[in-house]
């Protein structure tokens, strides 16, 4: 009988279990759905579609190469499910188990139930270390470590499919509505550029990540940059932790020298693997962060209704903290921006500017091209103040500019308006004398904007109210729930939520 393959967010044919597994009961329809009403959803956009479909193009000529191509089909999942079953007779449905946002997660419960009523077995595969249900924290990186060291799937050879179908067209546009976003710095997608980039990372890009990671300008090409691709599953988490383990054990054999640089850059990068997986084991074990406050001593901390205006000047990068500004102006032009600098544009947002997380988190959402919903909403609450189990981390934006672009070269890049600013006023430009404005061609409040607020003064209130909110012994409570639940754990021991060297973890932002 006919074994469906229903490929989501695991475009690759390499080390994909559902496909190899599949292959074994009977012949297979390799299948992807473009789901319109899914592209409607506000985390959703054209930049995140663009990417996606240079990974199901090449998708397609992968499964022809193995002897059945990708079928596509537009619309309702349960719809076009419904009309396979009415016209063959099929054995089985085959996934990957997906984290996704609460649209995905509603949508598989719907297909769960139509796939139940028809007594045809539905085999969801893991591909990350994700456990679904109750789960045991305590020993939760021994089975992520099973799962990562288990061999690679290996492709399977299918059989052509006796009565053929229509393999449907992939269109320019999943929904007509979802709107224009041009994103010309965009990374390309597709498991042969997932591979090069992989390849160039552990073997030549990738020397210098745990140094140079944070800074906005070197972290673009000292990242692994494979965010992305493991979000769309061109590539799967566990051939990236093997790789970069064999990278290691190369490096550690070159004539027994010391550890150098790139032993301490695999070390940090192979720790952002296992980061990325707890992350998203928050997520699957309490979808509501996703919408509400983890910490429910911090409901009505903010009001969910946003001030418009700091929210639009945010956006478009108009808030007169040049690093600020800067860096959400190239996460527009490329869809990326390393871990430190999106846990900044958070924290800016959370408690200077005092929104509540969910519409900046919607925005960052749509503008990231690697936007892994498992990691991104529990990082927007533990950047925002209201997981109740993290440290505070209140970014101070002119010390950060400082500390991560002392010449201002990055922010000059990305905003022109500061060109001939001196280094010594290119991080607080708003103090610059009127007439040295004057001399270098600008002025504060005409070409470039003055800050929204006082960010000292604002981190100091904002430090307050969370301060405030986590105390008394119901706060006190929740939060030892939340860590029980939540905290990671090192050597099977309960330690704090996560350490400090990896508390920037952000959307993979590698």
């Amino acid at each position: 009988m006919l074994q469906i393959v229903w490929f989501k967010r695991d475009l690759r044919t390499a080390d994909h279990g559902p496909l190899t597994l599949a292959a074994r009961h009977g012949p297979v329809l390799p299948l992807y759905i473009i789901e319109p009403e899914l592209w409607q959803q506000p985390d959703m956009s054209g930049r995140q579609w663009a990417f996606l479909r240079e990974a199901l193009q090449e998708l397609r000529v992968d499964l022809a190469d193995l002897g059945q191509p990708l079928v596509l089909r537009r619309g309702d999942a349960l719809t076009v499910l419904r009309e396979l079953l009415a016209t063959r007779p099929i054995g089985a449905v085959w996934s990957h188990v997906e984290t996704g946002n609460a649209w995905t997660f509603a949508r598989d419960r719907r297909v769960a139930e139509l796939l139940r009523r028809h007594g045809i077995p539905w085999h969801e595969l893991r591909q990350h270390g994700i456990v679904r249900g109750r789960i045991d924290r305590d020993r939760w990186s021994q089975q992520w470590e099973a799962l990562m060291a288990q061999p690679l799937f290996e492709a399977p050879r299918l059989a052509r499919l006796a009565r053929g179908i229509d393999a449907g067209a992939l269109p320019d546009v999943p929904v007509d509505t979802l709107p224009v976003d041009p994103c010309p710095g965009r990374q390309h997608g597709g498991r042969s550029v997932a591979e090069q980039a992989l390849y160039s990372f552990l073997q030549v890009r990738g020397e210098r990540y745990h140094q140079e990671m944070s800074g906005p300008a070197t972290a673009f090409a000292s990242c692994s940059r494979l965010s992305a691709h493991l979000a769309c599953g061109a590539l799967s988490l566990r051939e990236v932790v093997q790789a970069t383990r064999r990278q290691r054990d190369k490096v550690a054999q070159r004539n027994g020298a010391p550890p150098g640089t790139w032993a301490r850059a695999l070390s940090a990068f192979e720790g952002r693997l296992h980061w990325h997986c707890h992350f998203m084991q928050k997520f699957e074990s309490e979808p509501r962060i996703e919408f509400e406050n983890l910490q429910r001593a911090t409901v009505g901390l903010r009001d969910t209704a946003p001030d418009a205006t700091r929210l639009g000047a945010w956006m478009r990068g108009e808030t007169g903290w040049p690093l600020v500004d800067a860096c959400m102006r190239a996460l527009d032009h490329t869809g990326w921006i390393n871990f430190r600098m999106r846990a900044m544009l958070t924290s800016v947002a959370s408690y200077q500017l005092w929104l509540h997380w969910r519409e900046p988190g919607l925005h960052l959402a749509r503008r990231f091209t690697d936007y892994e919903p498992g990691i991104h909403w529990p990082q927007l609450q533990m950047q925002s103040g209201t997981t109740g189990i993290n440290t505070l981390r209140i970014y101070n934006p002119a010390k950060q500019s400082l500390d991560h672009d002392p010449h201002g070269r990055f922010i000059r890049t990305w905003v022109p308006q500061l060109t001939n600013v001196p280094d010594r006023w290119i991080h607080t430009p708003w103090r610059m004398p009127v007439d040295l404005q004057r001399r270098c061609g600008m002025r504060i409040d005409r070409d470039y904007p003055s800050p929204l607020v006082d960010h000292e003064a604002a981190a100091r209130l904002a430090r307050r109210y969370i301060q405030e909110a986590r105390r008394g012994d119901a706060a006190r409570d929740e939060s030892r729930r939340i860590q029980q639940r939540h905290g990671s754990r090192r050597r099977g021991r309960r330690q704090s939520a996560v350490p400090s060297h990896q508390r920037n973890l952000f959307d993979d932002g590698r």
